[in-house]
């Protein structure tokens, strides 16, 4: 019988701009998976809805203005890390308010899916954001 790891429910957005990339982030020196690329968003706050976290996270590490009703459902990630389960519904954003800047993060990037894909290893990403690849680029 294994032993159920805790479960994180964190949000992110693939912000899609008008040329079909899609920004990421890299994540800073001292936090877990520093320097990996990731999709902007965070956890999910007591009494948030996943659109409410994903306005909150896109203020508070990019310094941009989001409405909910600008965040459509895509997909989601569901990985087992070795000390967790990260479940992390992923939203489609192509409109919103303000540059996109680096407030908590080392850099950012903005990046065509199958650039992203071919090359993985310039950008490394969390193995939970890999799957998500194959399925942005058929969308654009």
């Amino acid at each position: 019988m294994t032993t159920a790891q805790p479960l994180v429910l964190v949000v992110a957005a693939a912000l899609l701009d008008a040329d079909g990339r899609v920004l990421i982030a890299q994540r800073p020196t001292g936090k877990a998976m520093a320097g990996l690329w990731e999709f902007p968003g965070g956890k999910i706050e007591a009494g948030e809805s996943p659109e409410d976290a994903l306005v909150r996270e896109l203020r508070e590490e990019l310094g941009i203005a989001v409405k909910s009703a600008c965040l459509a459902p895509f997909t989601f990630a569901s990985h087992t890390y070795e000390s967790f389960h990260l479940l992390m519904p992923l939203f489609v954003c192509r409109r919103w308010d303000g540059t996109p800047a680096p407030l908590l993060h080392s850099a950012l990037k903005w990046l065509r899916p199958r650039d992203l894909i071919a090359r993985r290893n310039e950008f490394p990403m969390p193995a939970a954001d890999l799957p998500l690849l194959p399925m942005l680029r058929d969308l654009l």
